[in-house]
């Protein structure tokens, strides 16, 4: 599994993760090659600001240093980092476009599954357009607002129409649809944390 990286300067590192390669190490000792561990051995400096599910494909940012890891840890904990998603999901959905709010919380349980939750769940916002649609799926574009472990996976899920290839949320029928989740990054845009300028970052997804 290749990690390419995409763009790197004395601030930031953005690479393009593959699926099935960890974010960051897990508690198993076949999970401790992660693109954290990939990219800190070309920039011993880099830091991890968000993560993507291990399954999902696409990009993933770094910074260089704890101070533009404050500054990014920043940015996205006040939703002004635009993420795009592309993801190919079960069925025809009824609209265009759309909006998910559901509350999402940890199914405590049966982790690693996050569940909708009215009670306890944090508010969880996801906007979605469709892009196009076969006779059993539809490609959709999907930007969330809030960024709750495996939200984009649950809400679509939630209003049925679970993502391809998902192993932790479709019914089994939808799970062998794809060899892989279908659900890749495919956008990040932000105000560079060290020139204070518009930098963007794309990839194309691989399905």
């Amino acid at each position: 599994m290749d990690l390419v990286c995409l763009h790197h300067d004395a601030h930031l590192i953005v690479v393009d993760k593959p699926a099935g390669l960890p974010a960051v190490p897990g508690r198993s000792a076949d999970l401790q090659d992660c693109a954290s561990s990939r990219v800190q051995h070309d920039w011993p400096d880099a830091l991890v600001v968000h993560r993507l599910d291990m399954h999902t494909s696409g990009l993933l940012l770094f910074a260089r240093g704890i101070e533009m890891q404050r500054r990014l840890s920043r940015a996205f904990a006040g939703r002004v980092v635009h993420k795009r998603y592309v993801a190919v999901v079960s069925g025809l959905l009824p609209e265009d476009s759309g909006v998910i709010d559901l509350p999402i919380a940890a199914d405590w349980p049966n982790r690693p599954r996050q569940q909708v939750d009215f009670v306890n769940g944090k508010e969880s916002i996801t906007h979605w357009r469709v892009i196009t649609h076969d006779v059993a799926s539809t490609r959709i574009e999907l930007e969330p607002v809030t960024g709750r472990t495996h939200q984009l996976r649950v809400h679509l899920a939630a209003i049925g129409h679970p993502i391809l290839g998902d192993r932790l949320y479709a019914p089994e029928a939808v799970q062998v649809m794809a060899p892989r989740l279908l659900l890749h990054a495919a956008e990040l845009a932000l105000t560079h944390p060290g020139t204070g300028l518009p930098a963007q970052f794309k990839s194309a997804p691989p399905f």
